[in-house]
């Protein structure tokens, strides 16, 4: 007796698509005390401190800084508890986020 056992093929060529990154951007403004900045920068996106300070600098410079890359709905949240710390302490830091191309 000669069976022949037939398996069904899988596809395993369909991928879960990668979400779409946004960036979180630091603009600059002439009210916000730079340390605070470099404090806000620590805490919500763990930067070091060095590189927290280039950061901020980089906005201070140029109007605005590229601090972090992340998925759309943490990237809004992140930017979103920085700027209510900065409101709780009476600044008018901004940050926006956008989408990375």
């Amino acid at each position: 007796m000669n069976e022949d056992i037939v398996t069904p093929k899988t596809d395993a060529s369909s991928k879960t698509a990668r979400p779409r990154m946004y960036k979180v951007l630091l603009h600059n403004d002439d009210y916000t005390p730079r340390e605070f900045v470099v404090a806000v920068l620590y805490s919500v996106f763990g930067m070091h401190e060095s590189k927290a300070y280039s950061v901020m600098m980089t906005a201070h410079q140029q109007g605005t800084a590229l601090v972090a890359v992340y998925a759309k709905d943490i990237a809004e949240t992140k930017a979103q508890e920085a700027c209510d710390m900065a409101r709780q302490e009476g600044h008018p830091l901004m940050l926006s986020t956008e989408p990375d191309t």
